[in-house]
């Protein structure tokens, strides 16, 4: 990681859909923490709205989804849209989970700004990240 300091970034962090497993976004949530970051992880099954709801009320930087499941496509393109329905298109989204290489560049194509998949190094993840929440970050 850069040793930069940045503003506090806040940063939801949330798993779509069906997926149940959330031990790999809980690592990201703390690393988040650690770096300084404000975190507000969601929880399972989480819709769209639910998590525009949160970004919206929290006044989030950046919305992390993580998807084990491989509907990675669908769930992005779903909070894409209700972001547009809430006028929040200025949010930063970034996906991470198991993403086949072929599915990043579609995810980028839909609004995407980051495609985090199984194996990215944490502090690579954290960077990443922070670096969005930092250009995201509103007066």
């Amino acid at each position: 990681m850069t040793g930069a300091r940045r503003p506090r970034a806040k940063i939801i962090l949330a798993k779509p859909g069906l997926d149940g497993h959330d031990r790999g976004i809980k690592v990201v949530g703390m690393a988040l923490r650690d770096a300084g970051a404000e975190v507000v992880y969601l929880g399972l099954h989480q819709t769209a709205e639910q998590i525009v709801h949160a970004a919206l009320a929290e006044d989030a930087d950046v919305i992390g989804l993580s998807v084990l499941s491989g509907v990675h496509l669908d769930v992005s393109q779903e909070l894409i849209k209700a972001c547009h329905a809430a006028q929040l298109d200025d949010i930063a989204i970034v996906v991470g989970g198991t993403i086949p290489p072929a599915d990043v560049t579609r995810l980028r194509q839909l609004g995407v700004r980051d495609v985090m998949p199984v194996g990215t190094a944490i502090d690579d993840v954290v960077d990443r990240i922070l670096t969005l929440a930092a250009e995201e970050t509103r007066p």
